[in-house]
């Protein structure tokens, strides 16, 4: 059974993560037999004497997004921090780079990325986001640097199987959808063939690992973006999906599975909080025996034993997000007389262009503010800093996303008339350089 867990950890109390990660399949010395010595009486001052370690058991982490818009130091200081734990190699989801049209600034961004890549103090494996190689140019800049763009290999009898979300030999683009856009998302014929050979030849690991760039299983067409067949062809293993390109973190529970959307390892983002889905991180997985064990590790928590500062290298980030033109704009929200929690209240610009339909959340005009214990709130803008333009709104109201999605189906405890733009009754405008307070009062149906 996989336990996952939400973790802060700081290094210095590591002692059974230490227990663990000293036992790699690889190591030369096999710790898996290792035994306290301690003399015992009829009572003792501990639980048990069975260490928690196991020759088939070891561990590893997964970054996330580094870029779409890279924030100064992050990423650099993530791999000091990622070093501190020790694990036997590191993962990725792609966006390691910005890109570029032009094939010498995706070189320079590579040699850049490159650096801190190679102060990992164990190996780190490349995986291909958007910003990698969604197209030619980019994508013959990685197959020039580092050749295959999707690829596998094995370690602990377990399969790790990183794929090209952004395959170029797909025949046609994927429409819109939801989490899921860009010139080419999926897999062509030929990645198809691979993954289905690479199965099976291993058809009797204890594990797979898979890794990508885009959630492609939340698209509209899972037979047009080629992922239908990929499940098809997982159905009778046992595994676990990691990708990122939203820069939130979800996890997704699909045919009794397990797929994880990670946040952000330096990546663009408003940095609301672990509500949100919204924070710097990473994954931590350590396979046992009956499978993974897998924590979200916020990066926050990861602290050297003496709490001095780790410093970042010479990292630059992109422009920051500029907040010019915007306003801010709090409220709240009462049901009946009562706060109203577990609810967003979402802002929609009345004298703009209506977004396409099945826009992703954080390209949408307007902003969002999640619904505190005692129903306030605060708006922010998708994927940005807080506050709005001035101009008018309407104001509507839905259930908060949650960051645990599967196929129940919930009530919506949202009154029908607040739900859409051109129902709600609230209309509000948003002034210059004041502090706009906003309080709505919901009646139930």
């Amino acid at each position: 059974m996989k336990r996952i867990l939400f973790m802060l950890l700081a290094v210095g109390g590591l002692t059974a993560l230490a227990l663990s990660t000293a036992n790699q399949p690889t190591n030369s010395t096999d710790n898996s037999n290792a035994k306290f010595v301690v003399d015992t009486d009829k009572k003792n001052p501990w639980t048990s004497l069975t260490p928690n370690v196991a020759a088939d058991q070891f561990q590893f982490a997964i970054v996330s997004d580094r870029t779409g818009g890279h924030r100064k130091g992050v990423f650099s200081k993530a791999v000091h921090q990622v070093n501190l734990l020790q694990p036997a190699f590191v993962m990725s989801v792609g966006d390691l780079i910005e890109g570029a049209r032009q094939e010498e600034m995706n070189r320079t961004q590579w040699d850049e990325f490159d650096k801190y890549a190679r102060q990992f103090a164990m190996p780190f494996f490349y995986c291909a986001g958007n910003h990698d190689g969604d197209n030619k140019v980019k994508a013959e800049v990685w197959k020039e640097r580092l050749g295959k763009a999707y690829y596998h290999f094995l370690y602990g009898d377990c399969l790790f199987l990183v794929l090209n979300s952004n395959d170029l030999g797909i025949n046609a683009p994927v429409p819109a959808a939801a989490g899921v856009r860009g010139p080419r998302i999926g897999f062509g014929k030929e990645q198809l063939q691979y993954v289905e050979k690479t199965l099976k030849d291993n058809a009797k690991v204890r594990w797979t690992f898979v890794f990508m760039h885009h959630p492609v299983w939340a698209a509209r067409d899972l037979t047009e973006n080629g992922w239908l067949e990929f499940e098809k062809l997982f159905a009778n293993r046992q595994y676990s999906t990691f990708c990122g390109h939203e820069h939130t973190f979800r996890k997704f529970i699909r045919n009794e599975r397990s797929y994880y959307q990670l946040a952000t390892t330096g990546g663009v983002s408003s940095m609301r909080g672990i509500e949100y889905g919204e924070f710097d991180q990473i994954a931590w997985v350590t396979m046992k025996k009956d499978g993974p064990v897998i924590a979200q590790v916020a990066l926050e928590g990861i602290l050297k034993d003496d709490l001095t500062k780790i410093e970042p290298s010479e990292e630059n980030g992109s422009k920051p997000l500029s907040t010019e033109g915007l306003n801010e704009v709090v409220g709240s929200v009462t049901m009946n007389g009562k706060p109203v929690t577990g609810l967003q209240a979402q802002f929609i610009p009345l004298d703009e262009p209506a977004p396409r339909a099945n826009a992703p959340e954080y390209s949408l005009p307007g902003g969002m503010g999640l619904l505190q214990l005692d129903g306030s709130f605060t708006v922010y803008q998708h994927r940005g800093p807080a506050g709005l333009k001035a101009g008018r709104y309407a104001v509507t109201f839905a259930p908060t996303t949650s960051l645990i999605i599967d196929s129940t189906k919930k009530d919506n405890p949202v009154p029908e008339k607040y739900r859409a733009a051109n129902t709600t009754p609230y209309r509000v405008e948003v002034k210059v350089d004041v502090r706009n307070r906003f309080e709505f009062k919901l009646d139930k149906e």
